[in-house]
């Protein structure tokens, strides 16, 4: 791929994630039409103006506005602020994600966490790159770990999970609050990461399979299935590890049933 492409791409998402750092403390929570908050708007404002003035012919996908189309093959795949709730409750571990996607599939990625100045990177064919406050910019991989018992496995969303689903990796792994869950996997602090539950959205997504893929691990759905057309749920891991996690998890329901739950508590 395009160097050039990657390096603006990590441009962008440094000067967004300066500007979402600026609004950190003063910012509202959701509000407005289509529950945005003005950062998001405003973040994602001014990713689609720098895109437009260098690659006019690209298409945009937003996620707090209708997408834009180009008349050229690639796509731009934004989330201006990932992680809302942690914004809103000044919890500094939300990011700015962007992607570019082409007729091949993901091309580009890159998640910018402001507060911690550090950014995940790669390109395809390029490699996985972690930069960490001013510190020199390293080419990163997962780990080699084997062993599935007591792997550890960072979680998002686990109070949304069904309970066959918590009761299982509680049994076999070593469950911990997903912190920077795609910077720890690709870097090899984690061994895997699951989100279950509600349906990630694409946006949130995009960037996955090549922030991992490149960092040598593997991205699926929590059923095996390419996680950019599966079902919303992600099962990340280190590559060694996922044919067994995904055998661990087969068949169990993914989400709560709060409907069930509901109707218990009503009895």
């Amino acid at each position: 791929m395009d160097r050039d492409l990657l390096e603006y791409a990590v441009e962008l998402v440094e000067e967004a994630g300066g500007l979402a750092a600026r609004w950190f403390t003063v910012a509202s929570p959701r509000s407005g039409a289509g529950g945005a908050s003005p950062v998001e708007v405003e973040v994602e404002r001014l990713l689609r103006t720098r895109i437009a003035a260098r690659y006019p012919d690209d298409a945009v996908l937003g996620k707090e506005s209708d997408i834009s189309p180009g008349t050229d093959r690639r796509r731009w795949v934004l989330d201006p602020i990932n992680g809302t709730s942690l914004f809103a409750q000044r919890v500094p571990t939300f990011n700015v994600l962007l992607a570019v996607e082409d007729a091949e599939g993901p091309l580009a990625a890159v998640a910018g966490y402001p507060m911690s100045d550090e950014l995940l990177y790669a390109g395809r064919g390029l490699g996985c790159w972690h930069s960490l406050a001013g510190r020199p910019v390293r080419q990163v991989r997962v780990n080699d770990h084997e062993r599935l018992r007591g792997a550890l496995v960072e979680m998002l969303n686990p109070l949304a999970w069904s309970e066959e689903l918590l009761l299982t990796l509680h049994r076999e792994l070593y469950l911990q609050p997903w912190t920077k869950g795609d910077v720890d996997l690709a870097t090899g602090l984690a061994d895997a990461l699951v989100i279950a539950g509600a349906p990630i959205g694409y946006e949130d997504l995009a960037v996955l399979p090549l922030l991992v893929g490149e960092a040598g691990g593997r991205v699926t759905d929590l059923s095996g299935r390419d996680v950019l057309r599966g079902d919303g749920s992600v099962l990340a891991s280190n590559g060694r590890l996922h044919d067994a996690l995904l055998e661990l998890v087969a068949g169990l329901p993914h989400g709560r049933d709060f409907a069930a739950l509901r109707e218990r508590a009503d009895r």
